[in-house]
Protein backbone atom coordinates (compact mmCIF):
# COMPACT_ATOMS: atom_id res chain seq x y z
CA UNK A 1 0.00 0.00 0.00
CA UNK A 2 1.38 3.54 -1.20
CA UNK A 3 -0.01 6.91 0.78
CA UNK A 4 1.26 9.98 -0.34
CA UNK A 5 -0.67 12.31 2.43
CA UNK A 6 0.45 15.80 4.02
CA UNK A 7 -1.05 17.73 6.92
CA UNK A 8 0.23 21.51 7.39
CA UNK A 9 -1.12 24.34 9.84
CA UNK A 10 1.01 27.81 9.01
CA UNK A 11 0.84 31.01 7.88
CA UNK A 12 1.15 32.33 4.42
CA UNK A 13 4.57 34.03 3.37
CA UNK A 14 2.93 36.16 0.87
CA UNK A 15 -0.37 36.82 -0.88
CA UNK A 16 -1.67 34.19 -2.89
CA UNK A 17 -2.27 35.19 -6.92
CA UNK A 18 -4.85 33.74 -8.99
CA UNK A 19 -3.51 33.03 -12.54
CA UNK A 20 -5.47 31.22 -14.69
CA UNK A 21 -3.96 28.04 -17.26
CA UNK A 22 -5.07 28.20 -20.98
CA UNK A 23 -7.64 25.91 -20.72
CA UNK A 24 -9.88 28.43 -18.50
CA UNK A 25 -8.84 26.53 -15.10
CA UNK A 26 -8.10 28.43 -11.92
CA UNK A 27 -4.57 28.07 -10.65
CA UNK A 28 -3.31 29.57 -7.20
CA UNK A 29 0.62 29.52 -5.90
CA UNK A 30 1.48 30.15 -2.37
CA UNK A 31 3.96 29.77 0.44
CA UNK A 32 3.43 28.41 3.71
CA UNK A 33 5.98 28.93 6.95
CA UNK A 34 5.51 26.33 9.99
CA UNK A 35 7.57 26.32 13.27
CA UNK A 36 9.32 23.39 14.94
CA UNK A 37 10.56 24.50 19.06
CA UNK A 38 12.47 22.30 20.93
CA UNK A 39 14.86 21.90 23.80
CA UNK A 40 18.66 21.21 22.33
CA UNK A 41 21.32 19.34 24.05
CA UNK A 42 22.40 22.51 26.24
CA UNK A 43 19.08 22.96 27.11
CA UNK A 44 18.26 26.20 25.12
CA UNK A 45 15.66 26.67 23.07
CA UNK A 46 15.74 26.08 19.78
CA UNK A 47 13.45 27.00 16.52
CA UNK A 48 13.41 26.07 12.76
CA UNK A 49 11.11 27.33 10.21
CA UNK A 50 9.87 25.12 7.04
CA UNK A 51 8.64 26.80 3.88
CA UNK A 52 6.17 24.61 1.83
CA UNK A 53 5.33 25.75 -1.61
CA UNK A 54 1.28 25.01 -2.13
CA UNK A 55 -0.81 24.68 -5.36
CA UNK A 56 -4.39 25.23 -5.28
CA UNK A 57 -6.44 24.43 -8.65
CA UNK A 58 -10.42 25.12 -9.61
CA UNK A 59 -12.32 26.52 -6.54
CA UNK A 60 -9.91 25.92 -4.10
CA UNK A 61 -7.81 28.32 -5.70
CA UNK A 62 -10.12 31.04 -6.06
CA UNK A 63 -10.86 30.62 -2.10
CA UNK A 64 -7.52 30.56 -1.33
CA UNK A 65 -6.91 34.05 -3.47
CA UNK A 66 -10.10 35.81 -2.50
CA UNK A 67 -9.58 34.82 1.78
CA UNK A 68 -5.96 34.23 2.16
CA UNK A 69 -4.03 37.16 3.40
CA UNK A 70 -0.10 37.63 4.43
CA UNK A 71 0.13 35.95 7.93
CA UNK A 72 -3.14 33.96 7.69
CA UNK A 73 -3.09 30.93 9.73
CA UNK A 74 -4.75 27.79 7.17
CA UNK A 75 -4.57 24.27 7.38
CA UNK A 76 -4.31 22.28 4.18
CA UNK A 77 -4.81 19.35 3.34
CA UNK A 78 -2.70 17.53 0.21
CA UNK A 79 -0.20 15.22 -1.38
CA UNK A 80 3.51 15.69 -2.60
CA UNK A 81 4.67 16.25 -5.79
CA UNK A 82 7.81 16.71 -7.41
CA UNK A 83 8.50 18.53 -11.19
CA UNK A 84 11.45 18.95 -13.00
CA UNK A 85 11.81 22.01 -15.73
CA UNK A 86 14.60 23.08 -17.33
CA UNK A 87 15.47 26.92 -16.35
CA UNK A 88 16.16 29.96 -19.27
CA UNK A 89 19.69 29.26 -18.86
CA UNK A 90 19.21 25.32 -19.65
CA UNK A 91 19.65 24.01 -16.04
CA UNK A 92 17.76 21.21 -14.96
CA UNK A 93 15.17 22.41 -11.67
CA UNK A 94 13.31 20.31 -9.55
CA UNK A 95 10.96 21.32 -6.79
CA UNK A 96 8.25 19.63 -4.87
CA UNK A 97 5.18 21.00 -4.05
CA UNK A 98 2.30 20.40 -1.75
CA UNK A 99 -1.21 19.97 -4.17
CA UNK A 100 -3.73 21.15 -2.11
CA UNK A 101 -6.64 18.99 -1.66
CA UNK A 102 -8.85 20.18 0.98
CA UNK A 103 -8.44 24.22 2.59
CA UNK A 104 -9.21 24.99 5.82
CA UNK A 105 -9.22 28.75 6.82
CA UNK A 106 -8.00 30.21 10.06
CA UNK A 107 -9.30 32.56 12.37
CA UNK A 108 -9.40 36.02 11.10
CA UNK A 109 -7.05 38.73 12.72
CA UNK A 110 -9.50 40.96 14.94
CA UNK A 111 -7.51 43.59 13.02
CA UNK A 112 -9.21 42.57 9.41
CA UNK A 113 -12.24 43.67 10.83
CA UNK A 114 -15.53 42.13 8.98
CA UNK A 115 -15.67 38.09 7.48
CA UNK A 116 -15.50 38.06 3.65
CA UNK A 117 -13.09 38.49 1.30
CA UNK A 118 -9.94 41.36 0.80
CA UNK A 119 -11.62 44.50 0.32
CA UNK A 120 -11.15 46.32 -3.07
CA UNK A 121 -9.84 50.29 -2.51
CA UNK A 122 -13.00 51.49 -3.39
CA UNK A 123 -14.65 48.68 -0.86
CA UNK A 124 -12.22 49.61 2.02
CA UNK A 125 -13.40 53.08 1.71
CA UNK A 126 -17.19 52.33 2.56
CA UNK A 127 -16.06 50.04 4.90
CA UNK A 128 -14.06 52.92 7.14
CA UNK A 129 -17.44 55.18 6.45
CA UNK A 130 -19.86 51.94 7.42
CA UNK A 131 -17.66 51.35 10.67
CA UNK A 132 -18.72 54.76 12.42
CA UNK A 133 -22.58 53.02 12.52
CA UNK A 134 -24.18 51.30 15.38
CA UNK A 135 -23.28 47.53 15.15
CA UNK A 136 -26.41 44.91 15.37
CA UNK A 137 -27.36 43.39 18.77
CA UNK A 138 -27.19 39.57 18.26
CA UNK A 139 -30.32 38.33 19.18
CA UNK A 140 -30.24 35.72 22.35
CA UNK A 141 -32.08 32.55 21.85
CA UNK A 142 -33.78 31.20 25.60
CA UNK A 143 -34.79 27.76 25.79
CA UNK A 144 -36.40 27.30 28.69
CA UNK A 145 -38.52 23.89 27.87
CA UNK A 146 -36.25 20.73 28.97
CA UNK A 147 -35.28 18.43 25.85
CA UNK A 148 -36.75 14.77 27.16
CA UNK A 149 -34.98 11.49 25.65
CA UNK A 150 -38.71 10.28 24.28
CA UNK A 151 -38.80 13.85 22.23
CA UNK A 152 -35.33 12.76 20.33
CA UNK A 153 -35.93 11.23 16.71
CA UNK A 154 -33.15 8.60 17.50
Amino acid sequence: MNVNKVFIVGRITADPQLRTTTGGQPVTSFSIATNRVWTGKTGGRQEETEFHNVVAWGRQAEVASQFLTKGSLVFVEGRLRTRSWQDKQGQNRRTTEVICERLQLGPRPAAAGAQGPRPSAGEAQSAKESADAPAEEVPVIDIEEDIKAEDLPF
